[in-house]
């Protein structure tokens, strides 16, 4: 999605907002993609916080808007989304009588310091002005994934049916994905490509290491499995749409979020770490059906697409008297 950095001319007749946010792809893909659901017009502010106040909370800062550098500027436009914490305490200092703010994630903060608060069931938190999601909000929408479909059946014929699509994130702050933990994945997706006789398209993430990359296209492609090279067209949109299963690693959110939105069955690849919050994340899509531990062979049961997106979208529509 193409993601404008100034807001849209005066004479668009789409509502604007202004998406405060930290310039991480997650977070922005949350704002936007919400935005897309609601007809909203985004662009983006991004926010860096300077000095000294890179190492404190942000909610302990005392003046956000002279906290960050450059200067945030959400021109004429009277919504603003902001995103996590750094970009609720700017949001929070934004609002005012004539702008609203829509704080996307827990915020760590007050919450009636927003207008309304989007956060996800697993963040466990409530209140009046609180609309929960089972999901990351997203843009993977239907009418999306039909033209990803349309754009890459072509491209990926030349790989086995059923077609798995492995989703790779990375380590992170919870959970661990390097070369020993690469080599045990790549081992059972062979096992699973051989004993189940089923074709396997992976694509890594920004997160994904060169050694595990490396270690999926050595044990992969001999058995005719394909690993996306990161050049050139980016498939994933094409494998979510095209593929018969998928296979997703649990460090992402995110990629879990989209990987439901679509209607293939979705297995979750277990790491080493710990994460309560994605643990009851995990669950609760498991508990809806929608998902099933990855255990080295290819699964294949009746699911819906799971996307919790548009209805916060039209939720918060109605709320905020938007039509």
């Amino acid at each position: 999605m193409t993601e404008p950095a100034q807001p849209p001319s005066a004479r668009s007749e789409t509502p604007p907002v202004a998406v405060v946010a930290e310039d991480l792809a997650g977070m922005r893909s949350q704002a936007f993609g919400l935005a897309a659901r609601a007809g909203l017009a985004p662009f983006f502010c991004p926010v860096k916080a300077r000095g000294v106040w890179r190492r404190m909370p942000a909610a302990w800062w005392p003046a956000p808007l002279r906290a960050i550098d450059p200067p945030v500027d959400p021109g004429t436009a009277d919504l603003v989304f902001s995103v996590a914490g750094k970009g609720g305490a700017v949001g929070a200092a934004l609002r005012s009588t004539t702008r609203r703010v829509v704080q996307i994630q827990n915020p760590r903060m007050r919450l009636d310091r927003f207008d309304l608060v989007i956060a996800n069931r697993h963040d466990e938190i409530a209140g009046p002005n609180v609309l929960l999601s089972r999901t990351a909000l997203h843009g993977v929408s239907p009418a999306l994934l039909a033209a990803a479909r349309a754009e890459w059946l072509p491209r990926l014929a030349h790989l086995p049916r059923p077609l798995v699509a492995v989703l790779l994130g990375g380590s992170n702050g919870r959970f661990r994905l390097d070369e020993a933990v690469g080599q045990v994945l790549a081992g059972q997706l062979a096992d699973m490509m051989r004993r189940d006789r089923v074709g396997a398209a992976v694509t890594p993430s920004r997160r994904t290491g060169d050694a595990v990359c490396r270690i999926m296209r050595d044990t992969l492609s001999p058995l005719g499995g394909w690993v996306w090279d990161m050049q050139g067209d980016n498939p994933y949109l094409g494998l979510l749409a095209c593929a018969d299963a998928v296979v997703v690693t649990k460090d992402s959110v995110s990629m879990v979020s989209e990987a439901v939105a679509g209607t293939a069955p979705v297995m979750i690849a277990d790491l080493p770490g710990r994460s309560r919050r994605i643990g009851l994340f995990l669950r609760d899509l498991a508990d809806a059906g929608r998902t099933r531990p990855f255990t080295g062979r290819m699964q294949d049961w009746p699911v819906t697409p799971l996307d919790d997106t548009i209805t916060v979208a039209a939720e918060m529509r109605r709320r905020l008297g938007l039509g």
